[in-house]
């Protein structure tokens, strides 16, 4: 019965890749494989007695990959696994699908033991090994993930009993005129490739300035927001006025060449928000949040890989 669930199931499929797959695209990209043993550390029931069996470990990382790049809540990408051909064939045709409650205890122990580093180390490892390694600089920059405030008075504790979607970890902050709540996102990507190689997530009220994740002997471009602040790498910092002593022509021509390069760190988030819809999340710390951005950020840089192969790089 399994085998002809199967045939006929790849049967189905063959209608939709003649019109094309973005996710059989991508499927192929990286080695899922080196991801096995790094998760199957998780799991402590492989015993010779045996146990309830775990559901595929890489069939719960790609779970999350599916998640945010579409931007699915746990209930919503239980459904839409069962739902859709082209999530079934990513995953490859598993006999079981995950269920919500699956997906929430597999990213909490992701959380729990640091995991979900290991896993976007490996990721990196594998973009090395393609030969797309960092040569002419780096991008820092970081973008607001919003999080539901709720309706109680931000300044009251959120508390652990609490009845409430407030995230308990998310702070308000201002940029312009504008009001934000939740988180924030820094990313670090090399300028040649624009793949996103560090990040870190923290409160949206941590000022810009106050995470560098470059490295010595790398050239690092940022905006004005980084102003005054001296990173690990070789500065390339915009150059910013201040009270009686506006910026002279030299420095607008230097950051005008920095904007220019700079530029390109805009990419990942216009991915990320509009084409994955991962720019606002539900869970409410920001050790979970964290771990929702390190697979947002998985997610794009096999989009951009896949940007990559179009263009004969890879």
């Amino acid at each position: 019965m399994r085998s002809l669930t199967d045939f006929v199931l790849k049967e189905e499929y063959k209608q939709l890749e003649e019109l094309g797959d973005n996710l059989a695209e991508i499927d192929s990209l990286i080695d899922w494989g080196t991801f096995r043993p790094i998760i199957g550390e998780l799991y402590t029931n492989r015993t010779e007695r045996g146990g309830r069996p775990n559901i595929d470990e890489i069939v719960m990382l790609k779970m999350l990959v599916l998640q945010q790049w579409n931007g699915l809540s746990d209930p919503e990408i239980e459904k839409q696994a069962m739902d859709r051909i082209s999530f079934r064939k990513f995953l490859g045709f598993p006999g079981k699908i995950p269920d919500r409650s699956t997906i929430w205890s597999f990213r909490e122990r992701l959380s729990e033991t640091g995991k979900d580093e290991k896993i976007w180390k490996e990721l990196q490892r594998q973009i090395d090994d393609l030969g797309l390694k960092i040569k002419r600089g780096m991008i820092q920059d970081a973008t607001f993930i919003h999080a539901d405030p709720g309706h109680a008075n931000v300044d009251i504790p959120r508390g652990d009993e609490a009845k409430t979607r407030r995230s308990r970890d998310g702070t308000w902050t201002k940029k312009g005129n504008k009001s934000y709540f939740g988180y924030k996102l820094h990313t670090i990507e090399d300028v040649d490739h624009q793949l996103i190689r560090r990040i870190e997530t923290t409160t949206a009220s941590l000022h810009d300035d106050q995470v560098d994740l470059s490295r010595k002997g790398e050239v690092v471009y940022r905006d004005r927001g980084y102003f005054g602040t001296n990173p690990n790498g070789f500065d390339a910092t915009m150059q910013r006025g201040v009270r009686n002593h506006p910026i002279g022509i030299k420095d607008r021509l230097r950051n005008k060449r920095i904007s220019k390069k700079r530029s390109l760190g805009e990419r990942p988030y216009a991915v990320i928000k509009n084409v994955f819809k991962s720019g606002c999340v539900m869970v409410t710390t920001v050790v979970r949040v964290r771990v929702k951005m390190v697979f947002t950020a998985f997610s794009y840089n096999l989009y951009q890989l896949r940007t990559l192969r179009k263009q004969g790089i890879v």
